[in-house]
């Protein structure tokens, strides 16, 4: 997946000399491809392409939905238009990744939703000792969701980049999907709360 990349969030800032890096295919896992980034100092990128966020979508709009989630985790603003035509981005589904400028084929009004009612660590989880606490704004209110089951978390980690989702027990893809915890685009499915590494905001209100 090519990213354009800058030192710098401010559009103002992205123009001057030594803040424009160029462009560089960012490959799997996401995570490596965004610690690396965000190491180097980058702190905004750009993808050229649209992404498509429907269950029908490639491969490597799901891998770019990663990245956008990785970087998103990081704290880097994400340049990027969505495609969404079947009426999936009303679910809220991505609504914790940076706002798209554009989604199109998408009611009027998504865009600015989007935006609105945006802010970091919407939807993350942490880990503790034999269970992952998943904390969830995407609908608005908080929901808090403990997964302790062996089965559950024997995957998890997998599911951060993507696995098969064939492989998959019945349970664990039944109750991740149902609670909105996995995507699944091209026979893969994927992990969508991001890793929360520091604490943007009181307790209360996260």
């Amino acid at each position: 997946m090519a990213a354009e990349m800058w030192l710098d969030y401010d559009p103002v800032a992205r123009r001057l000399p030594g803040m424009h890096l160029g462009t560089r295919t960012l490959g799997a896992p996401a995570v490596a491809a965004v610690t690396e980034l965000h190491t180097a100092g980058v702190r905004c990128i750009r993808l050229p392409e649209a992404v498509r966020l429907c269950a029908d979508a490639p491969a490597h709009s799901a891998h770019a939905l990663m990245l956008i989630r990785e970087a998103t985790g990081r704290g880097l603003a994400v340049l990027w238009d969505a495609v969404c035509d079947d009426g999936c981005v009303t679910r809220r589904l991505y609504h914790h990744l940076y706002p798209p400028e554009h989604v199109i084929g998408a009611p009027e009004g998504i865009v600015a939703d989007w935006r609105a009612t945006y802010f970091p660590s919407k939807c993350i989880f942490r880990r503790g000792p034999g269970f992952v606490e998943v904390r969830d704004r995407r609908l608005g209110t908080l929901e808090l969701i403990t997964v302790d089951e062996a089965d559950h978390l024997d995957r998890l980690e997998a599911l951060t980049e993507d696995i098969d989702a064939g492989e998959l027990p019945d349970a664990v893809r039944r109750d991740f999907a149902g609670a909105g915890l996995i995507a699944e685009h091209a026979g893969r499915a994927w992990w969508l709360p991001m890793r929360v590494r520091r604490w943007p905001f009181p307790a209360f209100t996260v």
